[in-house]
């Protein structure tokens, strides 16, 4: 396996965690519930790009079967969603 192909399977992951980088950013600057739901975000994003590269492209998003993986990701990133958008109070609403 080349230098280059073994990048390109890392994309996807390479994706969620950009999309990680300003979660993270957002949190620091005091829009914690913004920056949860990027991170509801990312997981859903994993989900998507697992049920939809081939294992060989699926790179560190591929842990275990794909099913099983699909649903971890999309459970959890429902999860952290609705934990975002309805907790009172915060950034989010309208003052």
């Amino acid at each position: 396996m080349t230098d280059q192909t073994r990048w390109r399977t890392q994309l996807g992951f390479s994706a969620v965690l950009l999309v990680m980088l300003i979660a993270m950013v957002r949190i620091v600057q005091y829009h914690w519930r913004e920056g949860a739901a990027i991170i509801g975000a990312a997981l859903l994003l994993a989900a998507g790009l697992r049920a939809l590269l081939p294992a060989e492209q699926a790179g560190l998003l591929a842990i275990r079967r794909r099913g099983l993986d699909v649903l971890t990701y999309v459970a959890f990133g429902v999860l952290v969603l609705a934990l975002a958008l309805t907790i009172t109070g915060g950034p989010l609403t309208d003052a």
